[in-house]
């Protein structure tokens, strides 16, 4: 038989699973000989079974035996909050694994050649860039060793944070300020620069239309060796606020990946936005495009070490998103020859 149908259908079980910490989402689904779906299972959260086991408690011991695990993620085969879901495979009996993308985690992949190893028939790939696209979040934070980073700002359509006395109290509308309380609720982690939180004093928190706090919310994490007030909203916010006292990126973001953090919303101001750019640490951009013009000094980017046409940074659009009357445009890096980048910031 041909398996993308039942990859499909763990996938959808895999959209169950929370988008924020540290496990990737993962579907998976147990077939009998006929192809028939006897089980199915998702990663519910850190701590609770992975995918496989999860399925695979759903049948009566010995129930598993001989049949065909459809998973997303080849599985894993290490210990952590759980076993090794390739050893609880073998255990159960199961004859054939096909499984979506490869885990790259230096820690955890490895289970397809262990699965060969016992003897278990496996067949990898399927629905690979489907799967892949899924999981990029996730993906890119276990090849890299740091979170996958998404930048944001809002300006107008000529490229200004603020109008020339500092004010941008609103530039864009309510359906896009809105959209941003989404894009913070699907992070783990909301990042600012000290400048920022004393300019501003922002609650960072994930907020509905009426201002309530929705389900999910961001922790706080505030760059720079600038003294924040002891009386600052941010120290209000559910979650404890996560001081980051340098002025290296590379060593805050490697912190926030050590601490469980795999998806981080920039949102500071230009300062720290045109810092994490020009280190060379952005792997998706969130920009709101306002339809108005301000003119004058307060641009949305400064220095990001481009000197010569030759090394602007080349954007690929993923797509457009039209939020009444503003634009919010997503856009990824497109790759370049690595080159020295500044990686500090002011804060």
């Amino acid at each position: 038989m041909t398996w993308e149908a039942p990859m499909h259908t763990a996938l959808e079980l895999a959209a169950n699973g929370p988008s924020t910490g540290v496990n990737p989402r993962v579907g998976c689904i147990l077939l009998d000989d006929e192809g028939r779906i006897i089980a199915e299972g998702w990663h519910r959260g850190v701590g609770t079974p992975h995918a496989e086991v999860d399925a695979l408690s759903k049948l009566p011991e010995g129930g598993a035996r001989g049949a065909t695990a459809v998973v997303t993620l080849e599985p894993c085969n290490h210990w952590g909050h759980t076993g090794p879901c390739s050893e609880a495979l073998i255990d159960a009996g199961v004859a054939r694994v096909v499984y979506g993308a490869d885990d790259p985690g230096h820690h955890s992949s490895g289970g397809a050649a262990r699965l060969r190893e016992a003897g278990v028939d496996v067949t990898g790939g399927v629905l690979r860039t489907e799967i892949e696209a899924f999981l990029d979040d996730w993906l890119t934070a276990a090849r890299l060793g740091r979170p996958y980073i998404v930048v944001k700002w809002a300006s107008s359509l000529d490229g200004r944070a603020a109008a020339a006395d500092g004010t941008s109290k609103w530039i864009t509308g309510a359906a896009a300020r809105q959209r941003v309380h989404e894009q913070r609720e699907a992070s783990d982690a909301i990042v600012v620069g000290t400048g920022t939180v004393l300019a501003d004093d922002p609650s960072l928190t994930a907020r509905g239309d009426a201002g309530e706090l929705m389900g999910t919310q961001p922790t706080p994490v505030v760059i720079g060796t600038r003294a924040v007030p002891k009386d600052a909203a941010v120290f209000h916010h559910p979650n404890p606020v996560v001081f980051e006292g340098t002025h290296d990126l590379h060593e805050a973001v490697a912190d926030l990946y050590q601490r469980g953090f795999r998806r981080i919303y920039v949102e500071g101001g230009p300062t720290l936005a045109s810092a994490f750019v020009a280190a060379g640490l952005v792997d998706e951009y969130a920009i709101y495009l306002a339809p108005t013009l301000l003119g004058g000094p307060r641009l949305a980017l400064g220095d990001i070490g481009v000197e010569t046409i030759g090394e602007q940074r080349r954007l690929r659009i993923l797509d457009v998103e039209r939020l009444g009357g503003d634009l919010l445009l997503r856009a990824v890096p497109v790759p370049t020859t690595p080159s020295s980048t500044p990686t500090t910031q002011e804060g």
